[in-house]
């Protein structure tokens, strides 16, 4: 599913992505990444630690959410060239989280035209947890790069 991005002025804002954070897709992906750090899956750990008791999401995960907003915009994923975040918080089990961004600048490019985008994952009710920056290719009215 993409928008058409033929038609997009700096400001214009993309539409976001919005969903609950499952922990048992976090214990897969923790399989998945091997990743063996105990706070994305153990709760006793967690409770050793002095941390809240639900566990914490992979960054790689957090990143994915912003990067499925902006290849959905697009039209894939293949039109995300440059991606760049910080991380400033953490994303729990069950949390629900809003990706969101907005057309910073638009330049042309031996590609096509390219949108320099400002975006963010905040958890709802709560704080941004990633922001950062990313350069999406723009499809022409017929869906295919500009």
């Amino acid at each position: 599913m993409s928008s058409d991005t033929s038609a997009v002025e700096v400001g214009a804002e993309i539409p976001p992505l919005e969903l609950e954070v499952d922990p048992e897709r976090m214990k897969v992906m923790a399989a998945l990444l091997s990743d063996p750090t105990p706070i994305h899956f153990d709760t006793r750990v967690l409770a050793e630690l002095g941390m809240d008791e639900r566990p914490v999401n992979q960054g790689p995960l957090n990143m994915g959410y912003l990067q499925t907003m902006l290849a959905r915009w697009a039209g894939g994923r293949d039109r995300l060239l440059d991606f760049r975040v910080r991380f400033q918080g953490n994303v729990l089990a069950g949390d629900t989280v809003r990706a969101t961004g907005r057309v910073a600048a638009l330049r042309d490019d031996p590609r096509g035209q390219v949108a320099t985008c400002d975006i963010a994952l905040e958890v709802l009710g709560g704080d941004v947890v990633l922001s950062g920056t990313a350069d999406v290719l723009l499809a022409d009215e017929g869906g295919a790069p500009a």
